[in-house]
């Protein structure tokens, strides 16, 4: 059951990309975040309701909630969804996998976390794998172009975003739960959304013009990807070792790959299968050196508890961050 419920939640990741690039042959991309979010809020506030947990959350948490909310669901979203209207989703995909190496970077100035040489080792292979994604091969003559590289920027943007959100919220995290944390910033960064969304000419009568396959991406991104997906994934952190369910994230580039190729049928040069596989390559080395003994990661493996009566995932303050379970 674990393994299906991360293999499942990967599968929705993976293919968020292409419902994106779907959504935005007809949506802008304001209003597609706006859409998506709105259905996310609502699945999470049921989720909430079904597991008996508070749906609003503690007044004193609401500054940080709101803070989480800006950088982790309005600003997160506005890059990367912006971003992905200017690039592939297969680049797109290749890229989102940094995040856990912007982790670890931040974890060393922040949180004190040592680096060591074989981090440091998957910090320099990732971030070649990176500049060959962005530039199709042609580091020298293109890292400067922006208008060839500028929406595989804002994606790259994203990452270090999701990032900074991982350090900022992990307390609040840690305090209220994942589920109620979660719920709370997709609802107050979605009310974030809604002046930007009225104010565009389009505003809410764009939705009976679209198609019933944009419509499907827009239910599959809001319910699918921000919902249930991330449901599926704490379903599997509370059954297997966090390590193992990480392992599966190595998986979702290569979905969007089949997926964007079969799909949208996007063009897939071999210099970005390349610059993927050494982006890959050097997150798998920063999290092995993550997980070494006396780490957080191995000891919150050996102290791990099952999930009180309420179903809270009992998770260290930093251990999701690290590994990348990172979706709203």
């Amino acid at each position: 059951m674990g393994r299906l419920a991360a293999l499942a939640a990967v599968v929705f990741w993976g293919l968020s990309f292409v419902a994106t690039k779907q959504a935005l042959l007809e949506l802008t991309p304001l209003t597609l975040i706006f859409a998506r979010f709105a259905l996310g809020t609502l699945v999470l506030q049921i989720v909430l309701w079904l597991r008996r947990e508070p749906l609003l959350p503690p007044r004193s948490e609401l500054p940080a909630l709101a803070l989480m909310g800006f950088i982790g669901v309005f600003l997160h979203q506005v890059l990367q969804v912006n971003g992905l209207n200017l690039t592939t989703a297969v680049r797109t995909g290749w890229l989102v996998g940094l995040i856990p190496i912007w982790s670890a970077i931040l974890g060393a100035v922040f949180l004190g976390e040592r680096l060591g040489g074989r981090k440091i080792l998957g910090l320099g292979i990732g971030m070649v794998g990176a500049a060959l994604v962005i530039t199709r091969g042609e580091v020298f003559s293109r890292s400067l172009d922006l208008r060839a590289t500028k929406g595989d920027l804002l994606v790259l943007a994203s990452t270090f975003n999701w990032a900074v959100f991982s350090i900022i919220g992990r307390k609040t995290v840690k305090r209220l739960g994942s589920v109620r944390a979660t719920a709370a910033a997709t609802f107050l960064g979605w009310t974030m959304t809604i002046p930007l969304f009225l104010s565009e000419h389009v505003g809410p009568t764009v939705f009976p013009s679209v198609s019933v396959r944009t419509l499907v991406a827009i239910a599959f991104l809001g319910v699918g990807c921000s919902g249930f997906a991330y449901l599926f994934w704490y379903v599997a952190l509370e059954r297997l070792p966090t390590s193992e369910v990480a392992a599966f994230l190595y998986l979702e580039p290569l979905v969007t790959l089949a997926a964007a190729v079969t799909l949208l049928q996007e063009p897939v040069a071999a210099t970005t299968i390349a610059g993927g596989v050494l982006a890959m390559v050097g997150v798998a080395i920063v999290q092995r050196a993550s997980t070494g003994r006396g780490s957080s990661g191995a000891r919150f493996r050996r102290e791990r508890t099952a999930a009180g009566r309420t179903g809270r995932i009992q998770t260290p303050p930093d251990e999701d961050e690290r590994r990348g379970s990172r979706r709203t």
